[in-house]
C-alpha cells in the first residue's frame, strides 16, 4: 500500500505513517497541498497527516483542505513529541544563534528559544531542518527535531525534551480519498457546519448536538465563503458505528447549517 506523509524521512510524520502502516510502501511530499494532490491523483492510497497539537492547536492549512469533500479521515494517531536540539559535532549551547525547523515545532518549544536568545528559523519540515544543519555544518546554527533524525545526518544531540509543555502531543489522520463504510466500532467523527448569523446561533447548535448525546473534544472556526462569515469544526465522540452518527445528525439539526461530514473513525482515547 502506498503512503504518503508531508516531510522528509525521519520527520514526525514520517514516524506516524511508520507505526500505522509498517509493511507501506511510504513516500514523503514538501507542502501539505502536494500532499493532498498526491492522495486525490491516485498517487498514493493513504495519507497520514498531522490535524492538532496539544500545545498549539490544529493545523490549520490540513483543516482546509479536507472541506472541499473530495477525501475523508478514515483513523487517527497519536505521536508523543519530544523535540531534541540537534547540532553539528563540537558546537556548543554558546556558539548558537539560530534554529531551524518546522514553524509548529517552533511555536512548541517557543519560550525555549527566546530564552536563549536565538533566532527561529521556519523550514518546510522538521527532517528537512535537520538535513539543512548537517549539510551547512555551521556551529551558530541547530535543528530542533526528532532524535531519529540525529545519527542518520551525522549530528548530536545537544539537548533532549525541548518543548514548552510536557504532555506535547501530535494527533494525525490517516486520509482517503472519496468516502469509506463506517466501522461498526467508529465513535468519533469530524463534521463541519455552519450558523445562522444571529446571536446566540452557536451556543444554540451546540446544544442541539449535547442534548442529542454528542459529546464534542474540540472545535474550531474557520472563514467560510463568504467574507465575514465563519464555518465551525467540531470533532464528537457519539455511539459507535453508523447508526450512532445518525442518532446524532438525524433528522438533521434545525440549528445547524451545510453540513459536511469529514469523517467517522475509532478515537484512540
Amino acid at each position: 500500500m502506498r503512503i504518503g506523509f508531508q516531510g522528509e524521512p525521519f520527520s514526525y510524520s514520517d514516524q506516524a505513517s511508520q507505526e500505522l502502516f509498517p509493511e507501506g510502501d511510504r513516500r514523503g511530499f514538501e507542502t501539505f497541498a502536494s500532499a493532498f494532490d498526491a492522495v486525490q491523483d491516485n498517487q498514493v492510497d493513504l495519507l497520514v497527516v498531522p490535524i492538532e497539537n496539544s500545545t498549539t492547536g490544529s493545523v490549520l492549512s490540513v483543516l482546509d483542505r479536507l472541506l472541499p469533500g473530495n477525501v475523508h479521515i478514515i483513523a487517527e494517531h497519536l505521536v508523543e513529541v519530544r523535540h531534541c536540539l540537534l547540532v553539528t559535532p563540537g558546537t556548543t549551547i554558546e556558539s548558537i544563534k539560530t534554529v531551524h525547523s518546522h514553524p509548529e515545532a517552533l511555536a512548541q518549544a517557543e519560550s525555549f528559544i527566546g530564552r536563549h536568545g536565538w533566532t527561529a528559523m521556519p523550514e518546510h519540515d522538521t527532517a528537512g531542518a535537520v538535513r539543512l544543519v548537517a549539510d551547512r555544518a555551521n556551529p551558530s546554527e541547530a535543528a530542533l527535531g526528532p532524535e531519529r533524525a540525529a545519527a542518520p545526518n551525522g549530528l548530536d544531540v545537544l539537548a533532549r525534551n525541548v518543548v514548552d509543555r510536557e504532555h506535547n502531543t501530535t494527533r494525525f489522520v490517516v486520509v482517503a480519498r472519496g468516502e469509506s463504510p463506517i466501522a461498526d466500532d467508529a465513535d468519533k467523527s469530524t463534521v463541519a457546519f455552519t450558523t445562522s448569523h444571529t446571536p446566540g446561533a452557536l451556543a444554540l447548535a451546540l446544544t442541539e448536538l449535547g442534548l442529542r448525546g454528542a459529546n464534542l473534544t474540540r472545535i474550531e472556526s474557520r472563514p467560510s465563503e463568504d467574507d465575514w462569515q465563519y464555518r465551525f469544526f467540531v470533532d464528537l465522540r457519539h455511539e459507535p458505528g453508523a447508526a450512532g452518527l445518525h442518532s446524532i445528525f438525524e433528522p438533521r439539526p434545525s440549528s445547524l447549517g451545510d453540513i459536511r461530514f469529514l469523517g467517522t473513525y475509532k478515537a484512540v482515547r
